[in-house]
């Protein structure tokens, strides 16, 4: 998994860079947050977002173990309307799709999560059982106001980044003061 889907893959295919503002959806345990977190640094802001409080409760000990301040941890289900509007740079979720009983209503809010111009990096990975393929994401990522802006495909899994449609996008870190807004 770390060879096909680990931090270093994700943050590279996904473009993340210091002082950008990421959502992780569906975030588990921190297994990619953490080293996001690193990568976005101070000047940069990570939402980590869950619908299992156990999986939260983990990653909050892994954020105090690792002192990160830049971390906000959320307990939501995707596609409820727990984030806000226009507050990312990027957002990313690797083998998290399968998992989301209404996908549209999820994407569509993820995508109204992102700046303009904003990119949703989505990887699949086999075995899982959960798994979506190339061609039933590209779909529902079209539905809900996504164009594909570029796609990496490996063996056993793929990724592809989604650009939010209707502008370009703005700076990393500019013209938000804090952590992100998020529903409770």
């Amino acid at each position: 998994m770390e060879r096909v889907a680990g931090g270093a893959v994700v943050i590279q295919r996904a473009k993340i860079t210091e002082g950008m503002r990421l959502l992780d959806a569906g975030c588990g345990a921190g297994r990619l947050t953490i080293p996001i977190a690193r990568q976005v640094g101070a000047n940069g802001h990570v939402v980590a977002l869950d619908v299992q409080p156990e999986m939260l409760a983990r990653l909050t000990d892994r954020i105090a173990k690792h002192a990160l301040t830049n971390v906000t941890v959320v307990h939501a289900r995707l596609g409820h309307g727990a984030i806000g509007r226009d507050e990312f740079d990027r957002a990313i979720m690797v083998t998290v799709l399968g998992e989301i009983p209404d996908k549209i209503a999820a994407l569509r809010e993820v995508r109204n999560s992102l700046k303009p111009g904003g990119i949703l990096s989505v990887t699949e990975v086999l075995p899982d059982p959960h798994y979506q393929s190339k061609a039933a994401v590209r779909r529902m990522a079209k539905e809900a106001g996504f164009e594909v802006e570029e796609a990496h495909s490996g063996l056993r899994s793929f990724t592809l980044n989604l650009i939010r449609s209707g502008g370009s996008q703005q700076p990393a870190g500019r013209g938000l003061d804090g952590p992100p807004r998020v529903g409770d």
